[in-house]
């Protein structure tokens, strides 16, 4: 408390007691004065203060002495993202509201794609909600991902292997004879249960023959 102050107190105490006596006035016994000495300050009964070793406690001035009691912190905004503490402050402060996904702070409301298949929103209860991009089966045994695309595609068009050695690929469409006994085909769209783990070709071989190493048969 200020020099000016302290004085101000002590004159107004001063007064308060002539008047007292003045007036015949007596403090019975055993009462405590009517002042309470803290944070370096006199205070008068009725008057309430924050202890200056602790902004969250909070006292008034009686005429027991000062009864303290602390300040209880109310919870901070579940989508606070940035808190300050001050120190002339008792609680802490929310400074900033919003969502934080994956490290990277986003604005309330704000939409944005973290990674090709997610699409997300940053709602107003601060939590981020995404939908992710449910990709369907290639219809090929060989895709690729193309950059800022989420689905693979198929480069070589719809395909299949020859068999379980998965050492030759075939196109999709019409049967191909792969050696001059055997005739193979991709399913396609035109097949039920289109690419639903079918990877196999589908193949015939004629009866009683013997592949040609150089040779092949047409459709």
């Amino acid at each position: 408390m200020a020099p000016a102050e302290r004085a101000l107190r002590a004159a107004v105490l001063a007064l308060t007691l002539c008047a007292q006596a003045a007036f015949g006035f007596s403090v019975p016994a055993g009462q405590q004065e009517s002042t309470c000495d803290a944070n370096g300050s006199v205070y008068f009964v009725g008057e309430w203060y924050f202890l200056d070793s602790d902004h969250c406690t909070q006292c008034e001035c009686t005429t027991g002495g000062s009864a303290c009691s602390r300040t209880e912190c109310t919870s901070l905004p579940a989508a606070c993202i940035h808190v300050s503490h001050y120190p002339t402050d008792c609680c802490p402060r929310c400074e900033k509201i919003g969502c934080e996904y994956r490290g990277v702070v986003y604005e309330l409301e704000q939409n944005f794609q973290p990674s090709e298949c997610e699409q997300c929103t940053c709602d107003s209860d601060g939590i981020a909600r995404c939908l992710v991009a449910d990709c369907a089966p290639p219809p090929c045994v060989n895709p690729v991902y193309q950059p800022g695309k989420c689905c693979p595609e198929c480069r070589d068009g719809p395909n299949c292997y020859v068999d379980a050695s998965r050492d030759r690929v075939i196109p999709a469409g019409e049967p191909v004879w792969v050696d001059s006994c055997t005739k193979c085909r991709c399913h396609d769209g035109q097949d039920a249960g289109y690419w639903e783990g079918n990877r196999l070709a589908t193949c015939s071989r004629l009866k009683n023959c013997t592949p040609e190493a150089s040779s092949s048969k047409k459709n």
